[in-house]
């Protein structure tokens, strides 16, 4: 299993995608939360915090995280490796998780520099250290769940097909479905007797809740649980080659 998972990772450096991911990451929230003027921007907003990242992180990854994934069952299948892959001495699941933790370990990478946008507004802020700092780590929890989410997604939509593209479109339609298409279903009238429930089973307001530095065990298991799921799924998908 740790054999294959640096084999992933060493494919992910190889062929740029794991730099090109960090770098895109990096760009588009120093953009906007340093250089271009706007409410987004840390200097103009007049605010000690980073909320700026975990309001563009969610919807930046939504499109590099399926970036990340696209190939990683994808290429297998396109090549004709799949078949040879599933016969090694490990388990579907072995596999599953050994791919799941390459496509995450790349997309956490581009999450840990922006530790300095922390450290930045820590020592800007006046006076030294006027910064929610509990909030600011439940955050970033938040969005390792996030992210860890994108991933199971990801995974599970490039298992079902050998075109990256495919691949691709399904785990942003399905990562997008729950980041907010959830959430906007429970506004809609037909919905108004069960919208809590709706709006419970889409990740924002999960996100949002552990946002406010509050660690609720009912997040973590919300988070816990679909992540699951779409692994389960790609389990399923896998052993359905088999039939």
């Amino acid at each position: 299993m740790l054999t294959l998972f640096r084999k992933e990772i060493n494919v992910f450096f190889s062929s740029l995608i794991g730099y090109i991911v960090i770098i895109v990451f990096l760009l588009a929230n120093s953009l906007l939360m340093w250089i271009l003027p706007g409410q987004l921007n840390v200097l103009d907003s007049g605010y000690a915090n980073i909320d700026t990242l975990f309001f563009i992180a969610p919807w930046v990854f939504m499109f590099l995280v399926p970036a990340v994934t696209m190939r990683l069952f994808a290429d297998e299948k396109k090549s004709g490796t799949i078949e040879l892959l599933l016969t090694r001495p490990l388990t579907e699941i072995q596999i599953i998780l050994s791919k799941y933790f390459a496509g995450l370990v790349i997309v956490l990478l581009s999450i840990l520099p922006t530790i300095i946008y922390f450290l930045s507004v820590y020592l800007l802020g006046s006076p030294v250290g006027n910064l929610d700092v509990g909030g600011t780590w439940g955050s970033y929890i938040g969005l390792f769940f996030l992210a860890s989410i994108y991933s199971a997604i990801g995974v599970f939509s490039s298992s079902i097909t050998e075109n990256q593209i495919i691949s691709f479109i399904l785990s942003l339609i399905i990562s997008f479905m729950f980041f907010i298409g959830f959430e906007t279903i429970s506004s809609l009238g037909v919905f108004e007797r069960i919208s809590s429930i709706v709006l419970a089973i889409g990740i924002n307001e999960h996100y949002i809740s552990m946002s406010r530095g509050v660690i609720d065990i009912r997040d973590v298991v919300y988070f816990i649980s679909v992540i699951t799921v779409f692994l389960l799924f790609t389990k399923i998908v896998l052993q359905s080659r088999k039939w």
